[in-house]
């Protein structure tokens, strides 16, 4: 595609969303190791707002960087040393922008180290492709920290198994109650709202637990007496004394965010006397092997119909054209319900 040009979402100073800007450039040509990759959905997370706001980094002078980190498409060129086979392969795209000033998946046409373009199961559309990346492996990578757990989710996986997942109508809570579903575990999950409560239903959370209307803490110890054994926490700070009361010895409570604080603060012998385990994770420094079980269990699950994305199965899709790349931002930074997507080109 030597000479034709593609429509991209480009920022070149950190800020609001006004920062955001559309530009036509060239059609990327694959590298060694690298697919092209014709992009139909691009999923925004709050990563990537938080990455373009500055709060996780900073560009330099003179740099760019093209936003989003997951999207879904359609492999069109391979680079050397990648099997031509390829062309023609749906995919799902994960970490696109890490490290990455042009690869982030607002833009017609991107290239993509291989391994990152992963096979979208038959059956699967690009929507529920684009919705994987972030939240899903962030998930399974919460769900498999624990030092007596699994390393890589499967059915049965985590059979006789009790987590507690904070946040069930959020992208990743979302995510955590269908793979923990999906592995065999026992799943409760907190929630602020009746509509929150149905969307968690929908995932497939076995009890729910509204914290603004309930005993949280009585709710889930008459749910497990003896503790739960695995919490995936979104607000660490708010729910630290929430999870020392429910869970079991030597249980482990994996935080991927910080909503409500910056700051944990923990009684030392209650967690260390109880060989506690508060594990953080950032996917973007998740080991090789970790990463390649997580990639390899969210496509598991996917094509058996286990991983879905839309209010069905609670996680409303919030749509925008790569125009209102801007507005989509904006919506997750706002605490838009449900999953926004970016319909890249308007065939998707």
């Amino acid at each position: 595609m030597i000479g034709q040009s593609m429509k991209a979402i480009v920022y070149s100073s950190n800020g609001d969303s006004e920062v955001l800007k559309l530009e036509e450039r060239p059609v990327p040509d694959p590298g060694p190791g690298e697919v092209r990759v014709e992009v139909h959905v691009s999923g925004v997370n709050p990563t990537d707002w938080k990455v373009r706001a500055g709060l996780s980094g900073s560009l330099g002078d003179g740099e760019s960087q093209v936003p989003n980190q997951d999207g879904a498409g359609r492999i069109d060129a391979v680079g050397a040393g990648v099997d031509p086979a390829r062309i023609g392969e749906r995919v799902w795209l994960y970490l696109s922008a890490a490290g990455r000033p042009d690869g982030g998946t607002a833009q017609e046409y991107l290239t993509i180290p291989a391994e990152r373009a992963v096979p979208l199961a038959d059956g699967a559309d690009y929507d529920l492709g684009a919705a994987l990346g972030v939240p899903a492996l962030t998930a399974h990578r919460a769900l498999t920290l624990a030092a007596d757990g699994p390393d890589r989710l499967a059915p049965g996986a985590l059979a006789g198994w009790t987590v507690l997942i904070a946040g069930g109508a959020g992208a990743v809570g979302n995510a955590a109650i269908q793979l923990a579903r999906w592995a065999g575990a026992t799943v409760i999950t907190t929630v602020s709202s009746p509509e929150k409560a149905d969307l968690a239903k929908a995932a497939g959370a076995h009890h729910i637990v509204n914290y603004r209307t309930q005993d949280v803490a009585k709710v889930i110890l008459d749910l497990a007496p003896d503790g739960v054994d695995l919490v995936a926490e979104v607000a660490p700070a708010v729910n630290a004394e929430l999870n020392l009361a429910v869970t079991r010895n030597n249980a482990t409570i994996a935080f991927y965010a910080n909503n409500g604080g910056d700051e944990l603060r923990l009684p030392l012998r209650a967690t260390f006397g109880r060989n506690l385990d508060w594990h953080g994770l950032s996917l973007y420094s998740v080991p090789a092997e970790p990463m390649r079980n997580g990639v390899a269990a969210v496509s598991e699950a996917v094509a058996t119909g286990a991983l879905r994305a839309g209010a069905e199965a609670g996680l409303p899709l919030v749509r925008f054209p790569l125009e209102q790349t801007a507005q989509a931002h904006e919506a997750v930074e706002s605490g838009t319900v449900g999953k926004v997507l970016i319909d890249v080109r308007e065939t998707a």
